[in-house]
C-alpha cells in the first residue's frame, strides 16, 4: 500500500522559512515524478513545484519561484520543499502527489496523495 506523509508544517511569521518533507513508501521512489500542491482556504487545490525522478526537471508555479526550493532523496525515498520569505498568501495546507508520468502541473495526472500538512503565515 503506497503511503505519502507530509511533515515540516506549523505556524511562522511573514518573511520566516520552512521546511516540507514527503515521506513515501510503498512504491518504487526513484521512477517517480513528485509534486507540491496547496490548498489555501477558501480556494481550490493549485499546483506548486514538481521534481522529476532523476532531479532534472524541475517546474514551480511562478508565485513561489525564487522562494521555494523542491529537492529529492532517493535513498531516503523523501521528497522537501524548502520555503523561504513567506508570505501570508502562502497559509494553505499543502500536499505531496506522486505520478508515473511526467512533470505535471495538471493534478488529475498525480495517483498518489498525502493528507496534507498545514502552513500557516502570520503578518
Amino acid at each position: 500500500q503506497v503511503h505519502l506523509v507530509e511533515s515540516g508544517g506549523g505556524l511562522v511569521q511573514a518573511g520566516d522559512s520552512l521546511r516540507l518533507s514527503c515521506q513515501a513508501s510503498g512504491l518504487p521512489f526513484r521512477v517517480y515524478v513528485m509534486g507540491w500542491f496547496r490548498r489555501a482556504p477558501g480556494k481550490a487545490r493549485q499546483f506548486v513545484a514538481a521534481i522529476s525522478p532523476s532531479g532534472s526537471v524541475i517546474n514551480y508555479v511562478d508565485s513561489v519561484k525564487g522562494r521555494f526550493t523542491v529537492s529529492r532523496d532517493n535513498d531516503e525515498s523523501t521528497m522537501y520543499l524548502e520555503m523561504n520569505s513567506l508570505e501570508v498568501e502562502d497559509t494553505a495546507v499543502y500536499y505531496c502527489a506522486a505520478n508515473r508520468a511526467t512533470v505535471q502541473t495538471t493534478q488529475d495526472f498525480y495517483e498518489y496523495w498525502g493528507q496534507g500538512t498545514q502552513v500557516t503565515v502570520s503578518s
